[in-house]
């Protein structure tokens, strides 16, 4: 008889109108509800969406049968940014040292997690996506370019300035990920990054993970989605 997997550790963060569970070591898996119980359930039936994403990264994943494989590990009263749609809760626990294969783990997550999100675009070229119930949502340059923005924004909230654009040549979204991961890397070895920035309460690595990766995968699968294929 097959030995039963150990319970993914999980948290959950509960607003006054939204909750989210979010995985502890796994970032960018996390989904948000209306209760506990509904932000539990819609984890685990992103699970074989996530395994999609990471299965080259960490193979070591395996996706959970259902909620009953999880394990709350801590819950968090959330703020108005919660509420908003947006875990914006760490953990006491996330300003623990990374070890190096640990730090290069969530690398490659992240990594598979932006890359997850190029081939949505790339598949989504030339189709129209969906509009919502009251004709809102971005379309696919503005998701795009959205999506550019705020990991600009989450590199300013590790402590380090985002690179800028050449004299007519824009930056790539390759070499914004690239400089990520060295200001990742650096602040999780403690060494200075190559353009620091005034950052008042800057986040901790894990959790700048958590964030990145939740907001690439919320949009690269909103845009699977979205798309309308004939």
């Amino acid at each position: 008889m097959p030995s039963k997997p150990e319970p993914v550790a999980i948290y959950i963060e509960v607003g006054a109108k939204r909750t989210f569970a979010s995985a502890v070591d796994w970032p960018g898996w996390s989904r948000g509800a209306r209760s506990e119980q509904e932000a539990i359930a819609a984890l685990a039936s992103y699970g074989d969406r996530y395994k999609a994403v990471v299965r080259s990264a960490a193979t070591e994943f395996t996706a959970p049968a259902d909620a009953s494989e999880f394990k709350v590990v801590k819950r968090l009263k959330g703020n108005v940014t919660t509420d908003f749609g947006v875990p914006s809760l760490g953990l006491p626990s996330d300003g623990e040292p990374i070890s190096a294969s640990e730090l290069e783990r969530l690398a490659r997550v992240l990594s598979a997690c932006w890359d997850a999100f190029d081939r949505a675009v790339k598949s989504a070229k030339g189709l129209e996506l969906r509009k919502g119930p009251r004709g809102g949502g971005r379309d696919l340059d503005k998701m795009i370019g959205h999506v550019m923005e705020a990991d600009r924004a989450y590199m300013a909230q590790l402590g380090a300035r985002p690179p800028k654009a050449g004299a007519g040549r824009p930056i790539r979204p390759s070499d914004l990920h690239d400089a990520m991961l060295a200001a990742f890397r650096a602040r999780v070895r403690g060494v200075p990054f190559a353009e620091p920035r005034d950052t008042k309460k800057p986040w901790t690595p894990r959790y700048f993970a958590r964030r990145v990766g939740w907001h690439v995968l919320d949009h690269a699968w909103e845009i699977e989605d979205r798309a309308i294929r004939t």
